[in-house]
């Protein structure tokens, strides 16, 4: 069994993206925690919280990684992250929306695993 290390910049980085009302890049990240560790190391927690399920990736249609928490309830609770992420043109913020699935529907022979489904538009503080 792997111990897993709960070291102070894994705490702070979780801390702050499950704080967040929208998704972080790692730049923004290392932003808001300069001075506590290089971005090799945020990048390594971000992909540690990400294997660990507390947090998952969202693609911007710009190409950029931003990283959200998970809002699943406890441990033993199944969860994908199949629901709509909203990309703000204007303040660039992206936001999941989390009672918003989308629906489609795929030829035979071919299995979803997962689903990456951005909108772009004006977010309420932008209209």
């Amino acid at each position: 069994m792997k111990v897993k290390r709960n070291t102070v910049a894994r705490t702070t980085i979780l801390e702050l993206i499950t704080k967040s009302k929208v998704a972080l890049s790692q730049p923004e990240i290392q932003k808001i925690v300069i001075g506590l560790c290089d971005r090799v190391t945020i990048y390594r927690v971000l992909e540690r919280l990400v294997k660990e399920d507390l947090i998952h990736k969202i693609v911007t249609p710009d190409g950029i990684v931003k990283f959200a928490r998970c809002s699943h309830d406890n441990e033993n609770h199944i969860h994908t992250h199949n629901h709509i992420h909203f990309n703000c043109e204007k303040c660039l913020a992206v936001t999941c929306l989390e009672n918003i699935e989308p629906i489609f529907n795929l030829p035979k022979n071919y299995i979803t695993k997962e689903v990456n489904f951005t909108l772009s538009g004006f977010c309420p503080n932008c209209i």
